[in-house]
């Protein structure tokens, strides 16, 4: 037990320091655990190993005892166009023209799953990274005179704490206390200073960080022999203040993790075929930081960045649907795929702001595979494919078709697991 407790403050640290975010459902991860990933982040109704606790707590009470590791390699390639030269009138905010990539490209991101069985009691930990917000780009995009880059860098940690039991032997519930744990940088805004209700604390302070609390529960059932039912909700995370960011985010910095539920079912066509379907929805706009809208005209009446009613990045929420399968072939191999579409939260209104967070990814496509080794043993892997997609909006901040603000990111992610 103690050299349990080791390896898990290890990686814990670990966590902290390299689970720089990514971008995909907007800034959730398409999948949790490297099964998961590589069936397009389905799995609500198909339990898997012990990472499948993120997604629906209740089935982990059908898995027994297992170990999970998984180390994924990020790589989420951003950038933003402007089109259209400034009008330079007074009251207007109109940026250089010219295309600008984010330079940071590759994250490392690992997780760590614990799943162990009483009978009809089972107990789960895991630790794992969500999605999050992060640019870097060389180059003052807001004409920071105090900065030479603009960005923004927001990384999310999670430790979930699982208790799951069985009703009967083929229905089960599950409930999960999740810790969560912040970090915020922002750089390059301070020409926004005119629009803070405390510029002091609006860009340039260095990483913050803070703390919260939220709950999942989850339902798992057999309905028969071959089919199979899931369905979990996740309550919004609360968490405290990033004080040095007061002046910047909505709620005098608050910066809360969105609600939101997922539900599927998963068909067993054959003995070695199973089929898989999820629907999800995060619920952003139900986070004032992030689903507030930028509306210029909310300066000239006293509405200010960090007031209650502040501006954010005017994020819609999101539905997913997501479908993969699961193959198994002969010598201990299982081959998966799978595909997710959801459509990207940003209104065309909202690019100013956005070039900070452009989180538009819609589709992903995803495979893997495991091979078993010998004592239960398993190592898998998993690779997904974020299609490019652009979207464009005029620069609400300049006269009327004036300038055009383009974001377009593409993505891709492997990542390798391994469990005992």
């Amino acid at each position: 037990m103690k050299k349990l407790t080791q390896n898990a403050t290890a990686l814990l640290f670990l966590l902290m320091i390299t689970s720089s975010v990514m971008a995909t459902d907007g800034y959730f991860s398409h999948g949790y655990g490297t099964k998961h990933k590589a069936m397009g982040g389905t799995g609500v109704a198909f339990p898997l190993n012990s990472m499948s606790v993120v997604t629906n707590p209740a089935g982990v009470a059908f898995l027994g005892n297992s170990y999970d590791f998984g180390l994924a390699l990020f790589n989420p390639n951003r950038q933003y166009t402007v089109v259209g030269n400034p009008s330079m009138q007074p009251n207007t905010f109109g940026l250089t023209p010219g295309t600008v990539k984010s330079k940071s490209k590759y994250f490392f991101i690992p997780s760590l799953g614990i799943n162990r069985t009483y009978g009809d009691n089972t107990f789960n930990i895991a630790l794992f990274g969500n999605g999050g917000m992060n640019t870097d780009y060389n180059t003052a995009t807001f004409y920071d005179p105090n900065s030479s880059k603009t960005g923004v860098n927001l990384s999310q940690l999670f430790l979930s704490l699982t208790y799951a039991r069985k009703i009967n032997e083929n229905h089960s519930l599950g409930i999960t206390g999740i810790f969560a744990y912040q970090m915020f940088e922002a750089k390059g805004l301070n020409n926004f200073g005119n629009f803070s209700r405390d510029n002091t604390k609006l860009t340039n302070n260095g990483s913050d960080n803070s703390t919260g609390y939220g709950v999942r529960v989850g339902y798992y059932g057999k309905l028969m022999e071959n089919l199979s039912l899931g369905a979990s909700f996740q309550s919004k995370i609360y968490m405290s203040e990033f004080k040095d960011y007061a002046g910047l985010f909505a709620e005098q910095g608050d910066f809360d993790i969105p609600a939101n539920w997922t539900a599927g079912v998963a068909f067993k066509a054959n003995e070695d075929l199973t089929l898989t379907a999820d629907v999800q929805q995060i619920f952003y706009s139900g986070v004032k930081s992030v689903g507030n809208p930028m509306n210029p005209a909310n300066f000239q009446t006293g509405i200010f960045l960090g007031d209650n009613k502040g501006a954010g990045f005017g994020w819609n929420d999101m539905m997913i649907y997501k479908v993969g399968a699961q193959w198994l072939k002969g010598e201990g191999w299982a081959w998966r795929m799978g595909y997710s579409y959801g459509k990207q939260p940003i209104p065309k209104e909202e690019m100013m702001f956005n070039i900070l967070a452009p989180g538009v990814i819609e589709q992903h496509a995803t495979f893997g595979f495991s091979k078993a080794l010998a004592n239960k043993h398993e190592i898998h892997f998993a690779a997904m494919f974020g299609f490019s997609k652009e979207i464009s909006g005029p620069n609400v901040m300049e006269m009327p078709n004036q300038q055009t603000i383009k974001l377009k990111m593409s993505q891709m992610e492997f990542e390798v697991g391994y469990s005992f």
